[in-house]
């Protein structure tokens, strides 16, 4: 056999023993929601300061508001991150956040807009709920 005939002969019988391989496949879908998710934990606790600042600022002349207003990363939403000057830049958040007192019971919605170093910008208070009476 001529050289040119084994190597075809040998290149032939590669391809036929070739097996299909199959993967299974990851829902991407779900892998990044849950990181996406994560980060946004991650990012909202970073602006605790700013946010707190805003509660604060927001209810300070409010008689009703209850004495222990606090919020959470759960509740809290991220409206919108806006990139201020190119790539690299600053950026701005703004954020949703409901104030609630005692068991999760919410007093109000906020709007809050932070810079990504930590800085309060504005904040704009968006509604108030009926504070809910116990007796002791």
């Amino acid at each position: 056999m001529s050289r040119f005939t084994v190597v075809l002969f040998i290149f032939a019988w590669l391809i036929s023993a070739n097996s299909s391989v199959y993967a299974n496949s990851v829902n991407v879908n779900e892998t990044e929601s849950e990181l996406s998710e994560a980060l946004g934990f991650a990012l909202i606790r970073s602006l605790t300061k700013p946010i707190n600042q805003a509660i604060k600022e927001i209810y300070k002349n409010d008689k009703n508001a209850p004495e222990y207003l606090s919020w959470d990363a759960f509740s809290t939403e991220i409206l919108k991150i806006k990139q201020l000057y190119g790539i690299g830049g600053a950026y701005e958040i703004t954020l949703k956040v409901k104030p609630y007192y005692r068991a999760h019971n919410t007093y109000g919605e906020d709007r809050i807009v932070v810079s990504a170093d930590g800085e309060l910008i504005r904040y704009e208070h968006l509604k108030t709920y009926p504070k809910e009476e116990y007796n002791r």
